[in-house]
């Protein structure tokens, strides 16, 4: 709403605001509609409040959002955290490499379930506009290539996510890498 961790801009930036420095001329429309959908869900919940009370409201709507948010932030944060994945300083960074700093992970019966955005992260990485149907096929035709560059971990999610949050505490530059501006995750406090 404030865009406090985005980039700066010259003027006061809102992602709710269509003539925000954020946005092109061809998307004002599109922050519109959106606006406009954002008010009506509020509204829409605001009288469904007033008919039903704030606890239905809160374990038929509220309940089932916390824990689909919850998942979303637990599959974003174990798709770019992972002591394989290198970071890069500007000095380093490239398209390329920003987009191959993930990795694909194994969730079972779940990757159905999320629609394969845990075990495709790469290729929607690569091709961003492709139609997530499409993904695991894309999948299967971009590891040959990629190859080494290719990363998948089939650790079980809850371990994981311990070994992530252990080990994964911070990047640092590896002092003996030719490449300045490359960082790897330490877990020394």
């Amino acid at each position: 709403m404030f865009n406090v961790s985005g980039r700066h801009y010259d003027r006061f930036a809102c992602h709710y605001d269509p003539h925000s420095p954020i946005y092109s001329d061809r998307e004002r429309a599109q922050i519109l509609i959106s606006d406009v959908g954002v008010l009506a869900v509020t509204y829409g919940l605001y009288r469904l409040m007033a008919a039903k009370g704030l606890a239905w409201v809160f374990s038929v709507y509220g309940g089932p959002l916390l824990v689909v948010n919850g998942f979303l932030v637990l599959i974003t944060y174990l798709q770019h955290t992972h002591p394989a994945l290198p970071h890069y300083d500007s000095s380093e960074w490239d398209w390329l490499r920003g987009a191959l700093a993930t990795v694909d992970r194994d969730y079972g019966i779940l990757n159905k379930v999320f629609h394969n955005i845990t075990d495709t992260h790469i290729s929607h990485h690569l091709v961003s506009t492709m139609p997530h149907y499409h993904a695991t096929e894309a999948t299967k035709a971009i590891k040959p290539i990629l190859g080494n560059y290719y990363q998948f971990d089939r650790t079980p999610i809850f371990k994981a996510m311990w070994r992530e949050a252990k080990e994964c505490i911070y990047v640092e530059r590896d002092e003996g890498d030719q490449n300045k501006g490359v960082f790897w995750y330490n877990n020394k406090l």
